[in-house]
């Protein structure tokens, strides 16, 4: 059984396209692999040192996590913080670890450039950190975007490093996990790019988001002044709608509005309409699932508690066989 490690940043509430571009897949991981999924609470403060409330960001990614259908008892959840022996491999790696390749890493270029008064040491080590949050388990894979698998590079590279330094095989080299045709890309109702909360609030529909919020944010959707020719390519923005349709709705529905498109007829109105009601039905049972859960903070400290026993089970044998390497020994 190969062992699977994935993270994500306390940022808030999670979207549809976490669900679609993630959950929904892990939900299959946790059926056939060893998995740690956690939550990357460490990470948030590279980009927001001061959190207004990062233990309510948490709360919230976990009892969305568990909705979803994440299973305590089938994977490991735990909160990154909880597992102190990651910050010590950070530590060890970071000493092998140089400024010339950590200054090229792509993300960090891009992060210091749109926040110039705060390039601290923890973003420009977050390769090394996120390096610590896969070996400390020896996975073999993680499942990454485009936007990480420079990151999953380095991982490699400082596995490799460690492992020549030290004449050992302590760490595999982990592969990028491929979803295949099971990943989707869910787009947001700006008109472009993908579904996320860095382009803006109204951009992504949140799997806790009532039906009136919904509604409101699907009828602001971009849209175009309507098709002319039916031979001619939708444009972006249209087709991210027509893209969430083929999602969220009955094939039925999706077949009359592209009928409608190509007759020139389509009312970009009514398929608004029709697609907020789609996202709501599919949304609704996991709102009062992340409601029911949010309210059972005996539940959820179980769930914790759990999380990091077995983070640490295997945390904690990594840093002994590291540190037994490198040297570190009780006298």
């Amino acid at each position: 059984m190969e062992t699977v490690v994935s993270g994500i940043r306390p940022t808030g509430n999670l979207h549809l396209g976490n669900y679609f571009g993630a959950i929904r897949n892990f939900l299959k991981m946790q059926e056939q692999n060893n998995c740690f999924f956690f939550i990357a609470d460490y990470h948030s403060l590279t980009t927001h040192p001061t959190p207004a409330d990062l233990h309510g960001n948490v709360k919230q990614v976990l009892v969305e996590y568990l909705a979803c259908g994440i299973d305590p008892e089938k994977a490991t959840l735990y909160i990154q913080s909880d597992l102190p022996e990651t910050a010590e491999l950070y530590l060890l790696l970071n000493m092998n670890a140089y400024l010339g390749e950590l200054e090229r890493v792509t993300t960090f270029k891009e992060k210091a450039r749109k926040q110039p008064e705060n390039i601290n040491a923890g973003l420009l080590t977050y390769p090394s950190l996120m390096a610590a949050d896969i070996i400390i388990h020896k996975a073999h894979k993680v499942p990454v975007g485009k936007d990480q698998e420079q990151h999953l590079e380095m991982t490699r590279t400082l596995a490799r490093r460690f492992n020549r330094m030290y004449n050992t095989d302590l760490f595999p080299e982990p592969q990028a996990f491929n979803f295949g045709e099971n990943l989707v890309k869910i787009p947001g109702l700006d008109g472009s790019g993908k579904m996320g909360k860095s382009e803006g609030e109204g951009n992504a529909i949140f799997l806790a988001e009532d039906p009136k919020s919904i509604r409101k944010k699907v009828m602001r959707a971009v849209t175009d002044a309507g098709p002319t020719d039916p031979n001619a390519p939708k444009s972006e923005p249209v087709e991210n709608l027509f893209t969430l349709m083929k999602v969220l709705s009955s094939p039925d529905t999706v077949h009359y509005f592209e009928e409608q498109y190509n007759n020139l007829q389509i009312r970009y109105g009514d398929m608004k309409k029709q697609l907020a009601e789609d996202i709501i039905r599919f949304s609704s049972p996991l709102r009062e699932r992340i409601l029911e859960i949010s309210a059972d903070e005996s539940y959820l400290s179980k769930v914790v508690r759990m999380g990091a026993e077995k983070a640490h089970e295997s945390g904690a044998k990594t840093i002994k066989e590291a540190r037994e390497i490198i040297g570190f020994r009780k006298f």
